[in-house]
């Protein structure tokens, strides 16, 4: 495990409290605002960030996220400010990660990618639709590039695959707490405290649970259970509503407030 995010989940683990992990896709609503909202994500309390890559076909994403792909890409936004971002949010001294299709990865050249990553000091990609069949080149250069690769598991796995991709995976377990597409919910599906269960049998690495989680109320209820609350659209639909100017970052601080709360209050 890259030593910021054990570093993150140790201390969240002493201070007995799930980490709280923000997502934002880069180049949204444009590079220049990006590093502002996760600025203002940090330090509303948000131990960690996932800098997404916007990318034309996002199977995984609901409406917010493939509104704010589709804006950060008509913005230009590309490898090249992936990266850009990726090294703005390292230098906040928080675990960065880049969260990518594999598309993207793969175009770029995996090796490249993964030295990219660590040169940029990022501490791991997530990679939702990467197979476990289809990864050793992957594992094998981010290992290379002590980088953390990430798999996504959903309800859905079964015990016997779930063992595997847990075997192979670093840094966190992401456990999607449902079938179907990211997006902010009035609850956060039932199914996700038994996959996190179905988890910690087979693995000690930290599960982080993604998809749905939007305020203070469903982050106190995720966090009774696992070791990360991972929050994306609710932030981005701040900035949709209210733009990224002091009105949109200052409820970016206050929403980072009340999820790093409920974390903190839920044990």
């Amino acid at each position: 495990m890259s030593n910021l995010l054990r570093q993150m989940f140790d201390k969240a683990r002493i201070e007995n409290r799930a980490a709280l992990i923000g997502y934002l896709p880069a180049g949204f609503p444009n590079q220049g605002d990006s590093i502002k909202i996760i600025k203002n994500m940090v330090a509303g309390g948000v131990d960690a960030i996932e800098v997404g890559f916007p990318y034309s076909d996002p199977v995984m994403d609901g409406p917010v996220i493939q509104a704010a792909s589709e804006q950060a890409i008509k913005n230009g936004a590309g490898v090249k400010q992936v990266f850009e971002l990726l090294q703005a949010t390292a230098q906040l001294d928080v675990p960065a990660m880049v969260m990518s299709y594999w598309s993207p990865i793969e175009k770029y050249g995996c090796a490249n990618f993964a030295q990219m990553v660590s040169k940029m000091g990022g501490s791991g990609v997530i990679t939702p639709d990467l197979t476990l069949e289809e990864s050793s080149d992957w594992r094998q250069e981010s290992q290379k590039n002590s980088i953390d690769n990430i798999y996504v598991v959903a309800p859905s796995t079964t015990d016997e695959r779930l063992k595997k991709v847990c075997e192979n995976c670093s840094g966190f377990v992401y456990a999607a707490s449902l079938m179907g597409v990211t997006g902010a919910r009035d609850a956060v599906s039932g199914n996700a405290k038994s996959l996190v269960e179905r988890i910690r049998k087979i693995t000690t690495t930290p599960v982080a649970v993604g998809l749905g989680v939007s305020n203070k109320g469903q982050a106190k209820e995720v966090a009774q259970y696992a070791d990360g609350v991972i929050v994306g659209s609710a932030f981005i639909k701040i900035i949709q509503e209210h733009g990224s100017g002091r009105k949109g970052l200052k409820q970016i601080k206050q929403l980072a407030n009340a999820l790093s709360e409920g974390v903190r209050d839920a044990r």
